[in-house]
């Protein structure tokens, strides 16, 4: 824990929340309109506000912040800017995945440097002709002290900027399983590694993705993460808690949701009175306030057992799966409560729900988190310990 008291860290948390309204909400329209995000005048004040180690211990230069501290963190950038809450997350947990799985050497060399900005590492999972997983077709033979490495990537968020990519793809034969994959650190610049841009985003402006392409690719055996053989367990290792934050993503785009229909509906006066004085307006903040808190309680339950150390892939899957349905009823009672202004960009519903539908996608759409869920619980566990 990177905070000596209460006081401490919420002192800490009203300057990113100050930071993030005053310095990053008014740039949103501009990225908006460009599909850009000025990263040479934001990420200088990213450095500055710590946004780049939240997670990241102390030791290495970052702030140190616990689950039940950062997610509330990632909650108000999804209010703000859906585009910059997913660099910060991709950042931030590729970062945690070297902090988990990767050897010391890997840590002194990577983190010190994530936790400023100055380096950041993607996640290179993802192929358009395959399943994410044993299914990938990307792969690495080893050639004395380098791999060589070929294949393909896309999807791949951040690609736009960052200078190491964290890639699966398989070392060994198909025969051993989970153990023929590795994670390969390759850097932007290596020989035989080139990055197409992809289209825009339907939500998330300003964020981007790339196509990543390996042709003979020549990486050193020293950049695999841990060792060789655990690509599955890094990559599923740091789906856990990413989908924990995916689902806390989900709580910020809501919450702001709710908050700008509250006020919609007392300023917006019909028939000489106040909207939010109608039942049927009343009916949906009621629901969308009801969601939100079902939501809020998840997540409290699964942050404390993630700083616990604890197992909890049937409590991530829930929370992850909740809070995609959530983002998407919530934004979309929100534009019934602002009628035919929610499909104006002049008003904040039109992006929040744009931006929401990003979370559906991430870390696993709705049917894989449902099947982890379902296989939980006819395996006899549950989300709970004891009874009620």
């Amino acid at each position: 824990m990177g905070f000596k008291s209460d006081k401490e860290y919420l002192e800490f948390k009203q300057s990113v929340v100050d930071f993030l309204w005053k310095e990053v909400d008014p740039l949103v329209p501009e990225m908006e309109a460009n599909d850009h995000i000025p990263i040479d005048i934001l990420f200088p004040k990213f450095r500055e506000a710590g946004l780049f180690g939240l997670i990241i211990p102390q030791e290495y230069g970052g702030k140190g912040l616990t689950n039940v501290q950062y997610l509330p963190l990632l909650a108000e950038m999804s209010k703000v800017s859906g585009a910059v809450r997913a660099l910060i997350h991709v950042h931030l947990t590729a970062a945690r995945a070297v902090m988990v799985f990767g050897r010391d050497e890997q840590k002194k060399k990577l983190l010190p440097k994530m936790a400023t900005g100055e380096s950041s590492l993607a996640f290179g999972l993802t192929e358009a002709n395959s399943g994410s997983g044993l299914d990938c077709k990307t792969n690495a033979v080893k050639q004395g002290d380098h791999y060589i490495l070929n294949g393909e990537k896309h999807l791949i968020t951040n690609a736009d900027f960052t200078d190491l990519f964290m890639i699966a793809c398989h070392t060994g034969p198909k025969e051993l399983g989970r153990n023929a994959m590795s994670a390969i650190i390759v850097d932007r610049n290596a020989p035989g590694f080139t990055i197409e841009e992809m289209p825009h985003l339907l939500g998330c402006k300003g964020l981007g993705h790339g196509i990543l392409t390996f042709k003979d690719c020549k990486v050193p055996v020293e950049n695999v993460v841990g060792k060789e053989g655990m690509g599955i367990d890094v990559f599923l290792g740091e789906l856990e808690p990413s989908r924990v934050f995916v689902a806390a993503s989900s709580m910020g785009t809501a919450q702001r949701a709710l908050e700008e229909s509250i006020k919609y509906a007392k300023e917006r006066v019909t028939f000489g009175k106040p909207i939010a004085s109608r039942e049927s307006i009343r009916t949906l903040l009621a629901d969308m306030a009801m969601d939100i808190y079902g939501l809020r309680l998840m997540l409290e339950d699964v942050a404390k057992k993630l700083d616990a150390g604890e197992s909890c892939p049937l409590e991530a899957s829930i929370a992850k799966t909740h809070g995609l349905e959530t983002v998407c009823r919530v934004t979309d009672r929100a534009m019934q409560v602002f009628g035919g202004r929610s499909y104006l960009t002049s008003f904040p519903i039109e992006r929040l729900v744009r931006d929401g539908r990003l979370n559906v996608l991430e870390e696993g759409t709705p049917t894989i988190q449902r099947l982890v869920t379902a296989r939980a619980v006819l395996a006899g566990e549950l989300p709970w310990s004891t009874p009620w």
